[in-house]
């Protein structure tokens, strides 16, 4: 496994590759890697010949007042992880590569509106210009054939394929299913601030979820009353919510027939933790 931290070597090594027409699978990631991120790194090998691996805590799509400084970076740990799996490029670059005159002072892109503007939008100012402005940085460094995200951050998925189909990257996308905990916490790299007590009802984010799941498909209520019956549900398991929408599972927009293709996305803070999750119905 090769690590490199240049834009050109990447570009150039990926090139290489595809000249020998080898097809490229991509696993953008911001390291802190658990048995989520390596499920996509899985998917990534079964659909292509060479697996490149990024490890970049974005700047740009955290807040002034988000984990940015503290989010955990466990490089080593990650890079073992991904020998394992027998990855053949780690892209690592340095914040001074990706933005050469400060995140602050970079061109960036935006995506459609009606994805990023409710839900996790309306809450994490910027967050998608942020990550859509890494994505396109890192499609053009790496161009890959095919690119892996996790259906747990589903509002991200909507918007890369958004994106990718709007700025004509010929780059497949692949949705890969939340991987959870035995008790139906979904993994995620934040779950590790969790008090021991937190943990213990952090699950009930996901049984709530469930829940709604269950009365949508009886469809004897109100979509709007659901979700506000799940909302009263997390507070009183502790949570502070800050969102449970039920949605069209393509669009995103507002759900008006409980026989559409829905989702349930909710977000919820639990303590400091900010955790996230959804359902498909």
């Amino acid at each position: 496994m090769q690590t490199l931290t240049s834009n050109w070597e990447v570009s150039a090594l990926v090139r290489q590759w595809q000249r020998d027409g080898e097809r490229i699978g991509f696993v953008p990631t911001m390291g802190n890697l658990h048995e989520g991120h390596l499920r996509l790194v899985k998917a990534a090998r079964q659909n292509t010949d060479r697996v490149v691996v990024s490890i970049y805590v974005n700047p740009m799509q955290f807040g002034p007042r988000e984990d940015f400084t503290n989010y955990p970076r466990t490089l080593e740990s990650d890079l073992q992880k991904l020998t394992n799996l027998k990855v053949d490029l780690v892209f690592h670059p340095s914040d001074e590569s990706m933005y050469p005159e400060g995140s602050a002072k970079s061109s960036y892109v935006e995506v459609s509106t009606q994805l990023t503007e409710g839900l996790e939008g309306a809450h994490r100012q910027h967050h998608f210009r942020g990550v859509a402005t890494v994505v396109t940085k890192l499609f053009n460094i790496v161009s890959p054939d095919v690119a892996v995200f996790g259906e747990k951050d589903y509002q991200q998925l909507l918007v890369i394929q958004q994106l990718v189909k709007d700025l004509n990257y010929p780059i497949e996308i692949i949705g890969e299913p939340t991987i959870r905990e035995g008790d139906g916490l979904a993994l995620s790299s934040r779950n590790q601030y969790l008090s021991k007590q937190q943990r213990a009802i952090a699950p009930k984010l996901y049984d709530v979820l469930s829940e709604t799941r269950e009365r949508i498909l009886m469809q004897n209520m109100d979509l709007t009353d659901l979700e506000q019956a799940a909302i009263m549900q997390l507070e009183q398991h502790g949570f502070a919510p800050d969102y449970v929408a039920i949605r069209n599972a393509v669009t995103l927009a507002e759900a008006d027939n409980p026989t559409d293709l829905l989702v349930i996305l909710a977000a919820a803070r639990l303590g400091q933790t900010r955790l996230i999750d959804n359902l498909r119905v």
